[in-house]
């Protein structure tokens, strides 16, 4: 039995485990790990990879499952309302990188034919790299990430005239127009099949699948609906990437979506580590040593081309300044369907072996650049917003239009781009508490101005963004970003304008919360571990649980994961609170059949029956501080109650329960 595979996983595996071990040190991406491992392994280095085939071929998998992915957090809904960016920002795109490059590459001495096939393989970038890193980053749906993804999907379409026309222009004759027909009458078939799939198909066949209530098939099947619709693409002679994204497509709005993405996840990882690995070894570090100076030429010529038009093409999309750069820097890397179509340039003598190793050297160079130059993109953005731009740079050729916000103080602010912000603004509008919110995504922010609400679009990392909001008389702020760096730069601008407000932030993970304590947030919301206790209340509650003990018990178990950081209050002037972390204040209505109504606080005896103090009390709308005893509760008063979490509890099960 052949065991060579297996012995070339291994190997794999265990040198990309040392390398991003290392890595992960000194806080390298992982993308760039990968690489490294197939320069070290592959051919050109130590040569520890017998089968660079079958490394190739999981390699193709790995794409395969990351576009399904892809297509799977993305839906036919709005891909139809980015067609504009699909089609008129990447041909855009993919024509001014290609006109440019033809140019630069007549100066290298490269004949007609040869620039031409290269400006077209450098206007490509890459969906594997590219799409990973906003997936990790939480961006993939950004109004950045969102131009991002239109383009990228319009060169995975276009590489398929690509592919019929590098033969043409090595000079073999073809019916070329007969190829275009067909590829025509494959496109609408495809395109019915996503359609159908999407709206009965997909649907109907996963609920089926779903009531066996067996995870195994559950998998299997979506592994099958993955592969068989990349195959069947790939069999019309269009990318089994391509196929893929359609696949994640017709699954999209299902609502087993959620439940697909999780299952594949591990997969989609470990293969798409392969592919990284596999453009790694194509790389012969030889000939970049030797011809260094001109590869570090070549790489920047590239990056800046790319990045320069990639922004332009933003620019003239609507892009802010920001998002210009974002989308620049995102595009600026070489992408993997070049190395497919370069094969071929070879084959058909576009290209010298001399400029196809120098092109796998600045492809490969670019790729691992791209992890930092999106991180640094923000940053930099920032950094040149200090100086005096022109205000049409800045905010773009189709600003949003400029809406009066209220000279609100002691209102709420409410951060962020999901649709956990966007929930809680309509429940906040829904009690009617005056608020603003701030939102990065123009498309949203302009639906959101049509009806009326009270937000503005911009960063909430810059200063007068979030004085336009009017940050510094705010009560209440809430961050809803996801993002661990963005939301410590968010708080650190809100501390230096306003020291006083309650802020709330939200954050994935219950060990970071310290963190973000630390850089002035007043309470922190971890999700993972919230999700948790609503599971568990649910588990409680169908268990017949008393209500009173289920509070009590959440309450507890929030007490002891968040130890010492419960709402705990940073002011100096709330000194007495920060050293009672175990304390709350809560707000109590009274509604019309309450026990409390007509009574006195007196006759009440709420200290001594429930073990909590009625601190003040809001009759008229006026707030009453230390009430007297002898005052009357009325209908539809609040008070405000002092105690334990678990007290609380318990004062307001035995209030409300005889309601």
């Amino acid at each position: 039995m052949d065991i060579s595979i297996l012995k070339d996983i291994v190997i794999i595996f265990a040198l990309s485990t040392v390398v991003n071990f290392l890595f992960t040190k000194i806080k390298v991406p992982t993308i760039i790990g990968y690489m490294l491992t197939g320069i070290l392994a592959g051919p050109h280095m130590f040569s520890l990879i017998g089968t660079s085939h079958d490394i190739e071929l999981m390699a193709e998998i790995g794409v395969v499952l990351l576009m399904f992915t892809i297509g799977l957090e993305f839906s036919l809904k709005h891909l139809i309302k980015i067609r504009k960016i699909v089609f008129f920002g990447g041909f855009l795109q993919l024509l001014l990188t290609a006109f440019l490059t033809l140019i630069i590459a007549l100066t290298y001495g490269i004949e007609l034919k040869g620039s031409i096939f290269i400006g077209f393989i450098t206007a490509l970038s890459s969906t594997a790299v590219v799409l990973k890193l906003l997936q990790e980053r939480s961006e993939l749906t950004s109004n950045y990430g969102r131009t991002v993804l239109g383009i990228l999907i319009f060169q995975d379409i276009i590489l398929i005239p690509l592919l019929l026309f590098t033969p043409v222009l090595g000079g073999e004759t073809s019916d070329l127009q007969m190829q275009f027909v067909y590829l025509g009458i494959k496109t609408l078939g495809i395109t019915a099949l996503v359609y159908i799939g999407n709206k009965w198909l997909m649907p109907r066949i996963l609920r089926i699948i779903a009531l066996t209530k067996n995870q195994e098939l559950f998998l299997m099947s979506i592994l099958l609906i993955c592969l068989s619709v990349a195959l069947l693409t790939s069999e019309m002679g269009m990318s089994l990437a391509f196929g893929a994204f359609l696949a994640g497509l017709m699954i999209s709005e299902s609502e087993y979506s959620h439940n697909a993405f999780g299952h594949l996840i591990p997969f989609k990882d470990t293969f798409t580590s392969f592919f990284f690995v596999s453009i790694g070894m194509l790389l012969d570090v030889e000939f970049v040593i030797e011809n260094y100076i001109l590869v570090i030429f070549t790489v920047g010529i590239v990056i800046g081309l790319k990045a320069f038009i990639g922004g332009g093409t933003a620019f003239i999309l609507g892009h802010t300044f920001r998002g210009t750069i974002l989308v620049g820097l995102a595009l600026s890397q070489v992408g993997e369907f070049s190395f497919i179509l370069v094969k071929m340039g070879l084959k058909y003598s576009l290209i010298s072996e001399f400029y196809f190793q120098l092109f796998l050297g600045v492809a490969i160079i670019s790729m691992s650049f791209s992890p930092f130059l999106i991180k640094l993109a923000n940053p930099l953005a920032s950094w040149l917003l200090k100086y005096n731009l022109p205000k049409f740079w800045v905010e773009g050729l189709f600003p949003l239009k400029q809406i009066e916000l209220p000279d609100y103080k002691n209102h709420i602010v409410i951060i962020g781009k999901d649709s956990r912000a966007i929930n809680l603004s309509k429940m906040v509008d829904y009690i009617e508490l005056p608020h603003i919110s701030i939102v990065f995504d123009p498309t949203t922010v302009r639906k959101l101005q049509e009806k009326g609400k009270n937000v503005i679009y911009g960063d909430a990392v810059n200063e007068p963004v979030l004085y336009k909001a009017h940050v510094d008389k705010a009560d209440i702020i809430i961050i809803s970003v996801g993002n661990m760096i963005t939301s410590i730069a968010i708080l650190e601008k809100i501390r230096s304008m306003n020291k006083h407000a309650y802020v709330i932030a939200r954050n994935r993970h219950i060990e970071d919360i310290e963190v973000l304590y630390k850089y002035g947030a007043n309470e922190v919301i971890p999700e993972e571990f919230e999700t948790s206790i609503e599971l568990f209340k649910r588990l409680m509650t169908k268990r017949l649980v008393p209500r009173n003990e289920v509070e009590t018990t959440l309450a507890q178990l929030r007490d002891e994961h968040y130890g010492i950081f419960r709402e705990k209050d940073i002011d100096e002037k709330h000194a007495v609170m920060s050293h009672l972390p175990n304390i709350e204040v809560v707000a109590l209505k009274i509604e019309e059949d309450s026990p409390l109504i007509g009574k006195s606080l007196k006759e009440l005896k709420i200290r001594r029956n429930y073990g909590v103090t009625v601190v003040a009390l809001k009759q008229n709308e006026r707030i009453i501080e230390h009430p007297d005893s002898t005052i009357i509760v009325l209908k539809d008063d609040v008070a405000y109650i002092l105690g334990k979490p678990e007290q609380i509890a318990h004062a307001i099960n035995e209030i409300t329960k005889n309601q």
